[in-house]
């Protein structure tokens, strides 16, 4: 994931906006307790979720992969205020963790958790979505892109996360590595679907962002 030199990320983070005090401990706790800490969003892709999603201030934000819910509270800083967020994960576990700091950061009300498979999930959400990230298991990026396209408002926004996968996808692929296999699928599919324009953006672990046309 360490694409950029750590003196030229240091200086971005620090002439970027700090994090909010909440975000702060949720990162600073998430590090401490929780296996796989990267997978956290942090302090450069959580101000760039966050100021995308105010420029959009969308109404209905769908998240596909919840973790400990950083990027959830980064998205709900731009919503709408009579918005909602609906945030997906399998992986119960964190649940507690997440819903305490959605109190923390004052959207509770605005933010609903749902535990399961997010394939099964998505179908029974009846909402047109204006901004949606997927952040979760890779070999079914292409499939949660397929879910949610018809349900994407026009002009609305998918971000897909960990689309450069720390390097592999430029790579000869090792045989059995079903992510890399399914992400460069992914990135194939979507930059080649006339429905969207994209661009991908090699911000941590790669961003592919794309607006529906």
């Amino acid at each position: 994931m360490d694409f950029i030199d750590q003196k030229i990320q240091e200086y971005a983070e620090k002439h970027t906006d700090k994090e909010p005090e909440v975000l702060q401990s949720l990162n600073r706790e998430t590090h401490l307790k929780v296996l796989q800490p990267r997978m956290l969003s942090g302090h450069l892709q959580g101000r760039i979720l966050s100021l995308m999603s105010k420029m959009i201030h969308p109404k209905y934000i769908l998240e596909i992969g919840t973790y400990t819910g950083y990027s959830a509270i980064c998205m709900a800083e731009g919503m709408q205020t009579d918005g909602k967020l609906v945030t997906i994960d399998i992986n119960e576990e964190l649940t507690g963790m997440s819903q305490s700091y959605f109190e923390k950061a004052g959207f509770k009300d605005r933010i609903h958790s749902k535990v399961g498979n997010a394939l099964e999930i998505i179908p029974t959400l009846g909402y047109r979505w204006d901004l949606v990230f997927i952040d979760a298991d890779k070999v079914n990026y292409s499939n949660y892109f397929d879910l949610v396209i018809d349900r994407l408002n026009d002009g609305g926004f998918i971000i897909a996360d960990n689309v450069l996968w720390s390097g592999k996808v430029v790579e000869p692929v090792k045989a059995n590595d079903k992510d890399t296999e399914a992400l460069l699928s992914f990135n194939k599919k979507v930059n080649e679907d006339t429905r969207v324009e994209n661009v991908l953006m090699p911000v941590r672990d790669g961003l592919m962002i794309l607006r529906k046309i």
